[in-house]
């Protein structure tokens, strides 16, 4: 039994040591391009689809916002905030705000996807938390030293 304890300790030390910087990384690029893959069906060139708009005044039955705003708003936010979260600017706001769409899609839309959203939640919730990493513009210039990487 002593043995394996060791075994396993240096194993858990060995993981310790993989570097912040590449995790950080790598927890804000998946579920961006998640998203941004998301916007690119709404689109196409620069004009927003006839489907993307059938499907919000149809589908996607959001409360309080009306669809047309809410295409719009979706719209813009799977383009933007993935290339904000991917550069690591304004990280913690832009995985914020791609959290909220999560909820709300789990919420309101897809209900019975939580597996999926989870998924993508957790992530986004670590930077949220965590902060962007060593790899980010937000640390060279200095707006968010965070905690990890």
């Amino acid at each position: 039994m002593q043995g394996s304890e060791t075994v396993l300790q240096k194993l858990n030390l060995g993981f310790a040591a993989i570097p912040d910087a590449p995790v950080a990384l790598m927890l804000r690029v998946f579920p961006a391009l998640v998203f941004w893959q998301s916007g690119q069906t709404k689109v196409e060139g620069f004009a927003i689809k006839d489907s993307t708009w059938f499907l919000f005044e149809n589908e996607y039955a959001l409360p309080l916002i009306p669809p047309e705003l809410a295409a719009v708003m979706a719209t813009v936010a799977e383009h933007l905030l993935p290339v904000l979260l991917i550069l690591g600017l304004l990280t913690r706001l832009s995985a914020l705000g791609l959290l909220m769409m999560t909820a709300v899609i789990q919420v309101f839309v897809y209900p019975d996807a939580w597996m999926t959203h989870g998924l993508w939640a957790a992530p986004l919730l670590a930077v949220v938390a965590r902060g962007p990493g060593r790899w980010s513009l937000d640390r060279l210039v200095g707006i968010d030293r965070g905690t990890g990487g």
